[in-house]
C-alpha cells in the first residue's frame, strides 16, 4: 500500500476533505471546492429577461430637450468675442442636430408631434458642421462652450494623429472609443455625444504618385459622418484580429470638423477674379481675405484644396470665422465670462494682492499678441511674461496697476488695496500724463 496522502483527482489537493463513491466509481475522489464548481457548471442558469424598451418622453419633455438658436448665441456670446456667422451657423446646426433626435423618437408614435400624414416618413438627415479660420480664432473655444451648455459628452481629437486602417497609429474608430470612456461606459449617453475633430484641413490630398495614406483618413472618415455601426475595442487603444469589438452607432452622434485651411483664401480669391501677380495684387488680396474673404467659401473651394468631395458633402454646414483684431482681443482679455484679467487676479488674491490693468494696458497686451499671429492663445503667454514680477512675489494688501509701461518691460504701479478704485485710476493716469509731458 503506497504511504503518499489522497489528493483530490481535480485539483490535486490533498489537505482537503475527500467525498468517494456515491455517483463517483470507487477510485474517484474530488474535494467540496471541485465538487461545488462542477455543479454550478452543469446547473441550467436562469435566462434573464429583456430589459424593456426605453418609456417615449412625452411630447413637452421631447420640445423642450431641443435647444433654441436664439438662446445659443446668447450662450455662446458670454464666452466668445465676435465671430457672429460662426456662432449663428453653428446654434441653427445644434439645433437641428437635437430636432433629428426628436424625430428618431417621435417616429412611430400614436400621438406623433408633427402630425402632418405627408412628413410621417421624411427623415432628417445629419447636419455635421466644418468651422473655418485661422489659428487662435476661437474654433475649439466655440465647440467647448457649446457643449458645456447642452450637457453632452465631447471629445476632441487631432486629424494629424489619425491613421489608415492597417496602419500604425490611431484609426479613426479610435475617437469613438474616446466617447464612451468619457461617458463611463453609457453607450446611450456616447452615441448622442460630440466629436470634435481639429486640423482636419491637414489630411488633404497631396497629389503624389505614391500612396497617399491621408486620403484614406478622409475615406475611412466618411461613414462614421454619415451614420454606420462601427466596431470600436470596448477598453480603447488599438483592434486586435482576436478582440470582440463592441458595436456603435455613429448616426445621432454630432460630428463638428475644423481646421485654419491656410492658402483657401487664395482658391478663394481666384475663383471671384482677384487673383494677379505683383506686389499690388497681393497686398490687396491680403486685404481682401482680412476683410472675411472666407465667408465666400463654397463646397469646389475646400475641394481643390485638397478636401474629396463625399467628404464635403457630410459636412453640409460651414461656418467660417474671422481673424481676430486688436479690439477682438481687447475685449476678449476683460470682457468674457471667465476672462483671463480675471483668471490671475483670482491668483494674485490667494496671497492677498489685487491686479488692475488700466485700458492701455490692455490694448498693448492685444497688440503685441496680435504681431505674434498665435490668435487668443498669444494672450496668456503675454500676460504671463507682463505679470511674472508680480506673480513671483506678491506683497499682500498691496494693488497692482498695470499700466502700457508695464508691458512694455516696467514696473507695475504698487498701490494699498484700502484706496477705492476711482482715485486710484485716476492718480495712475495723471501719472501717465505728467511723464508724458516732461
Amino acid at each position: 500500500m503506497s504511504d503518499q496522502p489522497l489528493s483530490c483527482d481535480f485539483c490535486f489537493n490533498s489537505n482537503v476533505p475527500l467525498f468517494e463513491g456515491g455517483v463517483l466509481d470507487s477510485t474517484t475522489r474530488i474535494c467540496a471546492f471541485c465538487a461545488s464548481r462542477a455543479l454550478a457548471e452543469i446547473t441550467p442558469q436562469p435566462v434573464p429577461e429583456p430589459a424593456p424598451p426605453p418609456e417615449r418622453p412625452s411630447k413637452e419633455n421631447l420640445l423642450a430637450s431641443i435647444p433654441s438658436p436664439k438662446t445659443l448665441v446668447a450662450h455662446l456670446d458670454e464666452h466668445v468675442i465676435g465671430q457672429d456667422i460662426a456662432k449663428r451657423r453653428l446654434a441653427l446646426g445644434v439645433s437641428n442636430h437635437y430636432k433629428r433626435l426628436v424625430d428618431c423618437w417621435d417616429r412611430g408614435a400614436p400621438d406623433p408631434i408633427i402630425a402632418d400624414a405627408d412628413l410621417q416618413n421624411v427623415r432628417i438627415e445629419k447636419s455635421n458642421i466644418l468651422l473655418i479660420g485661422p489659428s487662435g480664432s476661437g474654433k475649439t473655444h466655440l465647440v467647448k462652450s457649446l457643449a458645456s451648455y447642452l450637457n453632452v459628452p465631447l471629445v476632441i481629437g487631432d486629424a494629424t494623429s489619425l491613421t489608415e486602417a492597417g496602419y500604425v497609429g490611431d484609426d479613426v474608430e479610435s475617437l469613438l472609443s474616446r466617447l464612451i470612456q468619457a461617458t463611463e461606459g453609457d453607450m446611450d449617453a456616447a452615441q448622442r455625444g460630440i466629436v470634435y475633430i481639429d486640423e482636419i484641413d491637414k489630411i488633404q490630398r497631396s497629389g503624389s504618385g505614391f500612396k497617399d495614406m491621408k486620403l484614406g483618413v478622409q475615406h475611412g472618415l466618411l461613414k462614421l459622418l454619415e451614420g454606420t455601426i462601427a466596431t470600436v475595442p470596448p477598453a480603447g487603444g488599438y483592434k486586435h484580429p482576436a478582440q470582440p469589438g463592441v458595436p456603435f452607432d455613429t448616426s445621432n452622434v454630432l460630428f463638428i470638423c475644423g481646421g485654419a485651411f491656410v492658402g483657401l483664401e487664395d482658391i478663394i480669391a481666384k475663383r471671384l477674379g482677384r487673383s494677379g501677380f505683383g506686389f499690388g495684387q497681393v497686398s490687396e488680396n491680403r486685404q481682401v481675405a482680412a476683410d472675411g474673404l472666407l465667408r465666400q467659401v463654397k463646397p469646389e473651394d475646400l475641394e481643390q484644396f485638397g478636401m474629396i468631395p463625399e467628404l464635403i458633402g457630410r459636412l453640409p454646414v460651414i461656418a467660417p470665422l474671422d481673424a481676430l483684431g486688436v479690439d477682438d482681443l481687447a475685449r476678449i482679455l476683460q470682457s468674457t465670462k471667465g476672462s483671463l484679467i480675471q483668471q490671475f487676479r483670482k491668483l494674485v488674491r490667494f496671497h492677498g494682492a489685487d491686479l488692475l490693468f488700466i485700458d492701455a494696458a490692455v490694448r498693448e497686451i492685444a497688440r503685441i499678441a496680435l504681431g505674434r499671429a498665435t490668435g487668443a492663445r498669444g494672450l496668456r503667454s503675454v500676460v504671463e511674461e507682463v505679470l511674472e514680477g508680480v506673480l513671483f512675489d506678491p506683497e499682500p494688501g498691496v494693488r497692482y496697476v498695470i499700466t502700457d509701461r508695464t508691458v512694455r518691460g516696467g514696473e507695475a504701479v504698487k498701490q494699498s488695496m484700502t484706496q477705492t478704485r476711482a482715485p486710484l485710476s485716476w492718480h495712475v493716469l495723471k501719472r501717465l500724463a505728467s511723464g508724458k509731458n516732461r
